[in-house]
């Protein structure tokens, strides 16, 4: 993320670089990703393998490097499942063939990486049922279980006196083993540990707990007296919670207790977790793990069932106490709430959402919007399109309104919110922010959006994601979104209608001379009134285009309210639509007069957005308000054959007129 007020200080210029031996560069790149790199780093082509934590036997970590120019390849870690692909930076951009033999690369380099992990993979299976079977039972007496406090639960021995204990795969095929002394935690040569795991106790209902390791599981299961699933690392646990959730249905309790790593890799994979599949997140408040916190005298018990909280609550004294909302802008954005704001494209939405945000962010300056007090605090604005145009809008803001610094945040681009990749790297980004955020502003919703708006499954993935941010940072969300193209459905959001029921405030902004800001839903307190402004241009002091010309912007400024016409009478009103439909069916016609078939008026419905039922509605004469109702008892139109026509001389001269003239 890029802060707001660094970004116009001119052009950007790179700095020259040194570029360091793609050794050293493999090297650095291996550390970033939590693993510890080897003494000595061939780049050969050759799959290599070594050890990650400097432990004897060890040979979890492997590498592929290509020396062509430029070097490139794949590293990573078995036992951690860390899989990433690497290029060297020569100092300067690569040609296109150059780009094109850095993906054959990597993708030869994860090949070989698969069929050397393959080839294990079918030796460790068949040795690993008979060390199983063959290994005798654990006995308390294990230096291992004693320093840990914990019960064998299954564990066995091998023969120079380790622990052994299993790893299934999702079916219940023994897929390797994991042998544990007083010092080193060991994988047997090959196995294949992703997606398996080793349920502690029997699954009856009640919660199910996860936890990373065998040690952490056993203390969870001692102490709760119910199952826990050691799921073997943090980069396991999304993948086991969805196995879980897959077996056991919706309605399962799943509590993921993470440690507390200095890494936050714990967390970091129990949220993505949680924010795919459900669960709840129990993490010890202190760092390391449950057994840590168990070992040092803790409350292990009040961790994982915490109090019940006060959800069933008297009316009484519900009633009694007052509960104030409180906004970010009085009226129109309130605090800790799912806001959308809509209106059809080119209308100004980006305006006014920009408006309302860089007041709270104005650090004080701002003191109200359009007369509606304003609570400051730091905005996260997540862009998904338009940059160069939203660089010059604050720009151009700032200068109107006098700021001179902002409390906020914007993305160099969009992602998929709704995916635990997408969402994991935004709130990670957050994370890292001086100061949580107020406000998180999504510019536009289908920029991140993984799927189809119009799914309620794919909305209530993104609805998900942001009601997430929404408890992890205590701010509102606001999705910028789109309307239909049709007159009929410029005043409502675009897609399922999963959206609207999931709002608290819902926004809408009607193009015209003066644009008209409708609030459409409050669901916590009295709509707002309407707020009508125009866009002014404003000139950015020392914003030169490459010709020398005067760069401008907009921003909004305070309109006056129209003067409404009258309205039309229904009959009026529905006949535009039928009309609609005709032209758009073809414009048939019976003996001279206008014809609409049902299907194709049912068609144009469709087309305009409408959810099925209500096309349903529409088209039956017994719907008092809908279109052919209105229009049958005005004696417009007659039921004819499979659909309508019209027999008012009127209306049908001027349609077939119309017609005509085309």
């Amino acid at each position: 993320m890029t802060k707001v007020t660094e970004i116009f200080g001119g052009p950007f210029i790179p700095s020259s670089k040194q570029v360091d031996p793609p050794e050293l560069q493999l090297a650095d790149a291996m550390r970033s990703a939590g693993i510890d790199p080897p003494p000595k780093l061939e780049i050969d082509g050759q799959l290599h393998r070594f050890s990650t934590k400097g432990r004897k036997r060890d040979d979890s970590g492997w590498y592929v490097i290509f020396p062509d120019e430029p070097v490139a390849g794949r590293f990573g870690c078995w036992r951690d499942q860390i899989d990433c692909v690497f290029r060297a930076d020569i100092g300067r951009d690569l040609s296109p063939a150059e780009s094109m033999a850095i993906v054959r690369r990597q993708s030869e380099a994860r090949a070989e990486r698969e069929r050397a992990r393959a080839k294990k993979a079918d030796v460790a299976a068949s040795t690993v049922e008979t060390i199983w079977r063959d290994a005798i039972a654990a006995s308390p007496d294990h230096p291992y279980l004693k320093k840990k406090g914990i019960e064998p639960h299954g564990a066995r021995l091998t023969g120079d006196g380790r622990l052994i204990v299993p790893l299934y795969a999702e079916g219940g095929t023994l897929s390797s083993l994991q042998y544990i002394s007083e010092t080193e935690k060991k994988y047997h040569p090959g196995g294949t540990t992703k997606s398996c795991s080793w349920t502690l106790g029997e699954v009856t209902p009640g919660p199910i707990f996860v936890a990373e390791g065998y040690a952490t599981a056993a203390t969870i299961h001692e102490v709760s007296n119910r199952p826990c699933v050691v799921a073997y690392s943090a980069n396991n646990l999304p993948v086991i919670v969805g196995q879980l959730r897959e077996a056991h249905g919706q309605t399962q309790e799943i509590v993921i207790v993470a440690d507390n790593d200095e890494s936050r890799v714990g967390r970091n994979k129990a949220d993505e977790a949680s924010a795919k599949y459900g669960g709840r997140i129990v993490m010890p408040p202190t760092d390391g793990d449950a057994n840590d916190y168990q070992k040092a005298g803790e409350d292990l018990a009040g961790l994982l069932f915490p109090p019940v909280d006060d959800w069933l609550v008297p009316a009484d004294s519900f009633s009694e106490q007052p509960a104030p909302i409180r906004w970010q802008v009085k009226h129109w954005l309130q605090s800790q709430a799912l806001i959308m704001v809509h209106g059809p494209s080119g209308c100004g939405k980006t305006f006014l959402v920009l408006d309302m945000v860089l007041s709270v962010a104005s650090k004080g300056t701002i003191p109200d919007w359009f007369g509606n007090k304003v609570r400051h605090g730091t905005v996260v604005y997540l862009a998904g399109e338009g940059h160069h145009g939203l660089r010059g809008r604050v720009a151009a803001w700032k200068q109107h309104k006098g700021v001179s610094g902002l409390d906020m945040w914007l993305s160099r681009h969009g992602l998929d919110l709704n995916t635990p990749q997408g969402y994991q790297k935004t709130v990670d980004a957050v994370r890292a922010l001086p100061n949580p955020p107020e406000i998180i502003v999504v510019d536009t919703l289908h920029r991140f959006l993984d799927g189809d708006e119009n799914s309620a499954s794919d909305a209530k993935s993104m609805l998900d994601a942001c009601g997430a941010m929404i408890h992890e940072f205590d701010c509102s969300v606001i999705l910028v979104h789109h309307t239909g193209v049709s007159v009929e459905a410029q005043h409502r959001a675009r897609g399922s209608s999963a959206w609207r029921g999931a709002l608290d405030i819902e926004i809408s902004v009607i193009p015209g001379e003066t644009i008209e800001i409708n609030q459409r839903k409050s669901k916590d307190a009295e709509e707002a009134q309407s707020v009508f402004v125009e866009l002014q241009s404003v000139p950015i002091k020392g914003w030169l285009d490459e010709d020398g010309d005067q760069v401008s912007s907009a921003v909004l400024a305070e309109g006056n309210e129209p003067v409404k016409a009258k309205k039309d009478s229904p009959i009026q009103n529905q006949m535009k639509v039928f009309e609609n439909g005709w032209w758009d069916s073809g414009a048939e016609d019976i003996d001279g007069d206008p014809y609409l078939t049902k299907a194709a008026f049912g068609t144009y419905f469709e087309k305009q957005g409408y959810e099925l039922g209500t096309v349903k509605n529409y088209l039956k004469p017994s719907f008092k308000t809908g279109p052919i109702a209105v229009l049958i008892q005005g004696g417009i139109i007659s039921a004819h054959q499979s659909g309508w026509i019209v027999l008012d001389k009127v209306w049908s001269s001027a349609m077939m007129m119309s017609r005509g003239q085309r």
